[in-house]
């Protein structure tokens, strides 16, 4: 049977404008013109004195930094902990359709309820190992098990410059931005292993030497 890999994503938006009235009440008090320059103008004055007087380039290299900094040392995923108490633990990829998955011509392929395997279409290839590169211990742990494994590992920083590891160790190092995989795998300590048994994943927290 032909494995179909599809998201299908619809958003309907409807937008409700109420009716408006307008009622001429006449004129309550004095008036006067409106002396407030334009706030574009107001904008563009202020530019032009940040530009005379530097600010503006200072602020540009300040922005440039900062966002040079953040490619550099990603925000570390919060909530994680070096690994206390060793521990392994098994998860079901499993998932359940809330709808009906229509394919081009509006044919069914998946009714609603059908309960689906990831792991029976696609294998880990590879074990996934989160780590945090701020941490000595951890690094050195990493490379034992990827010595062990024999470079069947990619590894997945969760703290720590992965630049600064890849120009070390001339391989592809990944990042877990915002924690999206540690969270979805129930990951609380690292480094942690990740692996595929049959049609479940493994997950080991490894111990780190005292």
């Amino acid at each position: 049977m032909t494995a179909l890999k599809m998201l299908v994503v619809a958003a309907g938006l409807n937008l409700l404008a109420p009716t408006a009235f307008a009622v001429e009440l006449g004129v309550i008090g004095p008036t006067y013109e409106i002396s407030e320059p334009h706030l574009l103008q107001m904008i563009e004055r202020r530019l032009r004195d940040m530009e005379r007087s530097g600010e503006l380039k200072r602020q540009e290299e300040q922005a440039r930094f900062r966002g040079i900094e953040t490619v550099k040392h990603p925000l570390p995923v919060a909530g994680l902990r070096a690994t206390e108490t060793a521990r392994t633990f098994y998860i079901d990829p499993s998932f359940t359709l809330d709808r009906n998955l229509l394919g081009p011509r509006g044919e069914l392929l998946f009714a609603a309820g059908t309960r689906k395997n990831p792991l029976e279409v696609v294998s880990l290839s590879r074990h996934l190992l989160f780590f945090d590169a701020r941490d000595p211990r951890q690094v050195g742990r990493a490379r034992q098990l990827m010595a062990s494994y024999r470079g069947r590992v990619k590894p997945v920083l969760v703290g720590g410059s992965y630049l600064e590891l890849m120009k070390s160790w001339r391989i592809p190092i990944y990042y877990d931005q915002h924690g999206l995989l540690t969270r979805r795998l129930g990951i609380a300590q690292v480094p942690a292993l990740v692996s595929q048994e049959g049609l479940r994943l493994r997950v080991d927290e490894l111990e780190l030497a005292r």
